[in-house]
């Protein structure tokens, strides 16, 4: 952070794209922390705005709709909606939250492109690109499927290898083929305009490298490798029929460039806020433009290098515009440990937690924050979440609060005491938590939300150990008078907890704030033992958490599984045929019907079934197959299985097998038994 001082802050968070809902990584990466930070902010009294939106160009959009037969515009306003809703139920306390589709947002993008246009910041360049002859267009990087050089993914992306995680062009790809039409793309010469990032190196790096050493080792680093490189000019336009046209004669079936456009959105957001309410927020330009702005991107790390270096650069061409004062950039947040993929619809989405888990937003902005990947990728897992709610926020936040109100209620009738003469263990424990403000603080201010939340539990902990230190249940007996310290000290730390947590859990600081009826708090009080005054009556008490239970998990673990699956079997591809055999050689194999007449488990074999087969000879034969990982004994008995009859016997664990019962390998590893569809005599021939 600089030493400058600003009279306000703009606050972005990353917009997500209209082609799906938003998920636990997004929130963990982005969401959750810009909105304590702002949550934070506004504690403080300081002048903020919160601005967020919806990314509703770009090929991700039209990919969307050409697969559910709809219009792009359609795919966006539905989830436009559902992401908006979504947010605004789980807390993100946006200033803003607009798109960009809109007229506003389409003629302020344009603005700035034309404005870097006629200034000449702008370069005509021709490339070459990949061109669908049948559908009469170029072909995105996402609209070309191709064999990976690297791994030979026969489903490679023409940007990304799925499989490999390999970044492409769709130059590489082995055999392309168009999305669209399935035919086999031209490469064909396309004129764009660029924006020479090579001009912005050097002040690039005197920006990023010399005058911000203080931002996250993660973007720093990131930055630092691309302008350890020679930058190149990046199209700022593109040849799509979804987008905001390029506003330059002889530009007709051309786009913005979705992260040309995008990040304007901020601005173009901001507008529209103050355009409709001048009173509360004012001219726009003073968030944007004004030297005493400080402007914070929140961001994943897949967007470094356009919130660092691409937008930054827009900016410095365009010439009136502040540039972001730090990018706090999180890293990934794994799933069950494994990577989070929309595609694979691997994730905990937002709008359906929200349906599983009614009330209980504060839960899981909770754990994302106390498992959040600030420093490295992290992983979420639906026990570690079920333990974070029952050992932490039940146990130790929800159990304080519970014990101090149910105490007070018990012996005051529910009304705060006074506080009397002070003991050591009194005084020991006001020392403790009298500088949580400045504890906190300290690691808000330099985005370190993981370890603030841990300074705000630590009011709890210290709130539960004196309270059990103290017994005031023993000490009422003897001393009552001392039991009214005791009880005033604990409400002072509850009281602090509701001020504390209300940038990390904005529902349950105000669901405990209704508990102990405080109407009016500051963030100035964080600290301090007079929040409550004695005769203040507290209301009803009632558990502030509850616990979750071990079938509410295993439902979402089922959940996941169910999910893992139907990938498999959509991703399933038969083994290769074999080479072919005589018809003679197949009739040399005798495949009979065989009844089950009997099945157990092989002792001192975890693979093994014995079976007892009637085959029709009137004599019953012994079988064993190794399919006990499969099928359990009972499961099998009475059924009609087909089998080979002339293998000849072999010795399995000391029992003879006469023969071979056939299975079929499922995608997913399993087997199932062959069967038939009707009833056929034991010892019918298959042929």
């Amino acid at each position: 952070m600089t030493d400058k001082k600003f009279k306000r802050t703009t606050v972005t968070a990353a917009l997500p794209y209209a082609n799906g809902g938003v998920h636990i990584g997004h929130l963990a990466g982005v969401y959750v922390p810009s909105d304590i930070y702002v949550r934070y902010l506004r504690l403080k009294k300081q002048e903020v705005l919160f601005v967020g939106g919806s990314d509703e160009h770009g090929v991700p959009i039209t990919l969307r709709a050409k697969k559910e037969g709809i219009t792009p515009q359609e795919v966006c306003d539905r989830y436009h909606k559902m992401i908006k809703d979504s947010f605004e139920e789980f807390g993100i306390s946006f200033d803003v939250y607009s798109r960009t589709t809109s007229e506003t947002h389409h003629k302020f993008a344009s603005d700035f492109f034309r404005k870097l246009y006629d200034e000449g910041k702008l370069i005509e360049k021709e490339s070459e690109q990949l061109y669908d002859e049948e559908a009469k267009q170029f072909l995105a990087d996402r609209y070309v499927m191709g064999e990976c050089p690297h791994c030979h993914n026969e489903n490679a992306y023409g940007d990304q290898c799925e499989k490999c995680g390999s970044d492409l062009s769709p130059m590489e790809l082995i055999n392309p083929h168009s999305t669209i039409s399935g035919s086999k793309p031209v490469v064909k010469t396309t004129k764009n305009w660029y924006l020479p990032l090579n001009d912005y190196q050097e002040w690039l790096k005197q920006w990023i490298l010399n005058d911000h050493k203080e931002w996250r080792p993660n973007v720093y680093g990131q930055c630092k490798s691309w302008l350890d490189m020679d930058l190149q000019p990046r199209a700022m336009t593109r040849d799509l029929n979804w987008g905001i046209p390029v506003p330059v004669e002889g530009a007709e079936g051309k786009v913005l460039y979705v992260w040309f456009d995008a990040p304007i959105g901020y601005i173009s957001n901001t507008k529209e806020l103050c355009d409709s309410n001048p009173e509360r927020f004012g001219k726009w330009e003073k968030w944007w433009q004004d030297d005493e702005t400080r402007l914070v991107h929140f961001i994943g790390k897949d967007n470094i290098v356009f919130h660092c270096i691409i937008f930054p650069s827009m900016l410095k061409a365009h010439g009136d515009y502040i540039l972001p004062d730090n990018v706090p950039s999180n890293e990934f947040l794994n799933l069950e440990n494994d990577k989070i993929s929309t595609s694979r619809n691997w994730a905990v989405w937002l709008h359906e937690y929200l349906v599983d888990f009614p009330n209980k937003q504060d839960v899981l902005r909770y754990v994302l924050t106390a498992n959040a990947p600030e420093t490295k990728d992290n992983n979420f897992t639906w026990k570690d979440f079920q333990e974070r709610n029952n050992s932490e926020l039940v146990a130790v936040y929800g159990n304080f609060v519970n014990r101090a109100l149910q105490l007070t209620q018990k012996y005051w009738g529910g009304i705060v005491p006074a506080c009397g003469e002070l003991q050591d263990v009194d005084r020991q424990t006001i020392q403790e938590f009298k500088d949580v403000k400045e504890k906190v603080e300290s690691y808000l201010d330099v985005f370190k939300f993981r370890e603030a939340q841990k300074e705000a539990m630590n009011l709890a902990r210290i709130g539960n150990r004196y309270i059990t230190e103290c017994e005031p249940w023993k000490v009422w007996k003897t001393d009552p008078k001392r039991v009214e310290t005791i009880l005033n000290i604990s409400l002072q730390l509850v009281a602090n907890l509701s001020i504390a947590f209300e940038p990390f859990l904005p529902f349950s600081s105000k669901e405990l704030r209704n508990l102990i009826n405080l109407a009016e708090y500051d963030w100035t009080q964080l600290g301090s033992t007079d929040i409550l005054a004695a005769g203040h009556q507290l209301n009803e008490p009632h558990l502030l958490f509850e616990k979750i239970e071990d079938e509410t998990i295993d439902a979402q673990l089922q959940k996941l599984e169910d999910t893992k699956k139907a990938n498999e079997a959509a991703n399933y591809k038969a083994e290769p045929i074999k080479k072919d055999v005589a018809f003679e050689d197949f009739e040399k194999m005798d495949i009979r019907v065989g009844h089950i007449v009997h099945c157990e488990k092989v002792k001192k074999s975890k693979k093994l079934l014995k079976f007892t087969i009637d085959d029709g000879t009137g004599t019953e034969r012994t079988i064993l197959s190794g399919i006990a990982a499969f099928y359990e004994p009972e499961q099998l008995i009475g059924k009609d299985v087909l089998f080979v009859a002339n293998f000849a016997p072999r010795k399995m664990m000391g029992i003879e097998s006469q023969g071979m019962i056939l299975s079929a390998v499922n995608f997913d590893g399993s087997l199932s038994v062959t069967t038939t569809l009707s009833e056929v005599k034991p010892g019918s021939q298959v042929g």
